[in-house]
């Protein structure tokens, strides 16, 4: 019991000491759509600068092929506007791992990995010192390879392999 309490003293007093603003926890509003759920932790590390590291798990369907696994996605964000990370204009380089698991209506099965990645262009607003909303936009690569575990045919990779777009509208709670 000492622990939790000490644990809630202590958040309470980062907040208090003006630690706030310096996270954002955030959900793409996008990514279902894509039957994806995809999430993202930014943290300041100065003025212009924040490290965001984002997860999302799909359950994508496309051209007869499924894919079911997940993607790690970290950047490194930099602020060109006048207003302190995690606020205002900026650009982000990224990678990307991502791992799936493909089957498709022939019987043929495997294991889909990649590894990429990219630069996206974005704007982050934060409302009232807790409401986050990001949009951005930008190109990126993936180069991906198939381990067959079933059937004779390999499965196309589609939209998880070579040159894309990636983008989203994030919503998230700034603290």
């Amino acid at each position: 019991m000492k622990k939790i309490k000490l644990t809630l003293l202590l958040i309470v007093g980062l907040f208090a000491t003006g630690w706030a603003q310096d996270n954002v926890i955030k959900l793409n509003i996008f990514s279902p759509i894509v039957r994806t759920f995809n999430m993202s932790y930014e943290r300041k590390i100065n003025a212009s600068g924040s490290f965001q590291l984002g997860f999302f798990y799909t359950g994508y369907t496309d051209d007869g092929s499924s894919f079911k696994g997940f993607g790690i996605t970290p950047e490194y964000r930099i602020y060109l506007s006048d207003t302190e990370a995690p606020e205002g204009f900026y650009l982000a380089p990224f990678v990307r791992y991502q791992k799936f698991d493909a089957d498709d209506e022939f019987g043929n099965a495997g294991t889909l990995s990649g590894f990429g990645g990219g630069l996206v262009v974005g704007k982050q607003w934060i409302f009232k010192k807790k409401v986050a909303l990001d949009l951005f936009i930008g190109p990126s690569y993936v180069n991906s390879s198939f381990e067959q575990t079933a059937g004779t045919d390999e499965i196309s990779a589609g939209t998880f392999d070579g040159f894309g777009v990636r983008f989203g509208l994030n919503l998230g709670f700034a603290f």
